[in-house]
């Protein structure tokens, strides 16, 4: 069975969510941002707190495909040996969760909310406290 739609909601189902999530580890993992971006709706909204930290805007957030891909592609110049190790895979109503080993092997949850077109249109990232630390540090340095 795979994924669909309750009240204009997407119900997501185990079968789409581990696809989703090997698929967004892969891409992180090979360097590979247009098969990330081909998750996201054009206008998606990405909050996480090393947003700050790349592109020096205390809000943590980003809007759009294009605001997206020029703070990734500064991350990678910052951090160019990022390897994500999935741990788990979570699924919620419209949303799935993906728990990691992210930046220098902290641990790291992103939260992926989808519209009607299985799309994502908002992504939510936690930190670990030793990689939240390392963000907020490193954020009052500059």
């Amino acid at each position: 069975m795979g994924p669909r739609l309750r009240s204009g909601n997407a119900v997501i189902d185990w079968v789409f969510a581990r696809q989703f999530a090997m698929d967004w580890i892969d891409a992180w993992n090979d360097h590979d941002p247009d098969r990330l971006l081909r998750h996201f709706s054009g206008d998606f909204e990405a909050w996480a707190p090393a947003i700050s930290l790349v592109t020096r805007d205390s809000a943590g957030i980003l809007r759009g495909k294009a605001a997206v891909m020029a703070s990734w592609g500064r991350a990678r110049q910052l951090i160019p040996e990022v390897r994500f190790e999935l741990i788990s895979t979570l699924v919620g109503e419209a949303s799935v969760t993906l728990y990691y080993k992210g930046v220098r092997g902290r641990l790291a949850a992103e939260t992926f909310c989808f519209g009607p077109d299985l799309k994502v249109v908002r992504v939510l990232t936690m930190l670990g406290e030793a990689l939240a630390a390392w963000a907020i540090t490193d954020r009052r340095a500059a």
